[in-house]
């Protein structure tokens, strides 16, 4: 007897295949979406801070400055330059006094508006670095209306400046340098009032194009004698400090170590996802001296050094050269010149 029951019919050629098709289509969406969202999940960050900010982990000052910190190439050593010409000449006084400064691991800043000279100068740095098997630091200094128009003017171009910065990041790319972002460059907006509305936009965008390059980005903290806790920390977060490592302190400036931390650690607390910071020591070794331009009776400060990790300090740097002017105030040379005997009168009232 035929059967009555239900029947159903094997599929056409072509509907399998359309429902092999089908279902390639879905496997490959499935793969795409899996894989942007896994893209999305990597590039957040992996800390939520205060108000829901994202926030960047911060690491720990040895992840940070894998191998300690490195010593400039001969070519960009200051110090080591005019301490060879003084040996050279046979003034082994003046190049034993110079030797203290140009033995030190001391920031190389970057201060030319030209891309190609940047990029030299950061793969020369990079290679010195790897040969050491240390961390380079680096310093931006090419903001647009750089110093307020005072003795360190100049910088790039608006237009150029985040151009300039991406440049600066593919030379640095994958060396795991630490990178100081603009000194005064915040700080300044509180003298100079025409900065106020284009400064942090632009240096948001500088710290977007540093980020997801292995690199390590503070940005300018001030020091504890120049703007309000509380209006710094706005500064900060507006600049992008939730997406970095933290901020720096007393960069060219001359107050004690202990002074800077207090402010700090009171800045990190206004910012609030524990930043951490890195203060410069480069000469402040007989602490604040009544000026912020080539003082006299300054001094070194201690060496230079990784800390320990216990705290949100995670170095005492060098950054500014010790010899080289802060501009033509109390007798010195341009902003930026070699100034020897300001650099031998450091080395003399160094830290004991």
């Amino acid at each position: 007897m035929p059967d009555h029951g239900t029947h159903t019919s094997s599929p056409t050629p072509a509907r399998r295949t359309s429902a092999r098709r089908q279902w390639l289509w879905i496997g490959g969406a499935a793969v795409v979406v899996v894989a942007v969202v896994a893209a999305v999940v990597l590039w957040l960050p992996s800390a939520s801070g205060p108000d829901g900010r994202r926030i960047a982990e911060r690491r720990t000052p040895a992840q940070v400055f894998p191998g300690g910190l490195a010593r400039q190439p001969s070519a960009d050593n200051q110090a080591a330059r005019f301490m060879t010409s003084a040996r050279a000449e046979g003034q082994d006084d003046t190049a034993d006094r110079l030797a203290v400064i140009a033995d030190q691991p001391i920031a190389t800043w970057l201060t030319n508006s030209s891309t190609t000279v940047t990029r030299q100068t950061i793969q020369r740095v990079v290679a010195s670095a790897k040969a050491q098997d240390k961390t380079p630091v680096f310093v931006l200094y090419a903001v647009p209306d750089r110093d307020c128009g005072s003795y360190s003017k100049g910088g790039t171009e608006r237009s150029a400046y985040v151009p300039w910065v991406r440049s600066a990041v593919r030379a640095m790319a994958g060396s795991h340098a630490v990178v100081l972002v603009e000194p005064d460059a915040i700080a300044q907006i509180q003298n100079c009032k025409r900065l106020t509305d284009t400064r942090l936009p632009l240096l948001r965008k500088a710290v977007g194009a540093l980020t997801g390059h292995g690199l390590t980005v503070y940005l300018d903290g001030g020091n504890e004698n120049r703007v309000p806790t509380a209006t710094m920390a706005k500064w900060l977060r507006q600049a992008g400090v939730d997406q970095t490592q933290g901020f720096f302190t007393n960069v060219s400036n001359f107050y004690r170590v202990d002074q800077e931390r207090a402010y700090a650690d009171h800045l990190a607390d206004a910012i609030g996802g524990d930043p951490h910071f890195v203060i410069d020591v480069s000469r402040n070794g007989q602490g604040w001296k009544g000026t912020w331009c080539n003082p006299s009776g300054a001094g070194l400060g201690q060496d230079p050094h990784v800390a320990a990790g216990s705290s949100r300090l995670d170095a005492l740097l060098w950054v500014k050269t010790p010899g080289l002017s802060d501009g033509t105030c109390n007798g010195g040379p341009a902003a930026g010149q070699w100034w020897e005997s300001y650099a031998l009168a450091l080395v003399a009232n160094r830290k004991g």
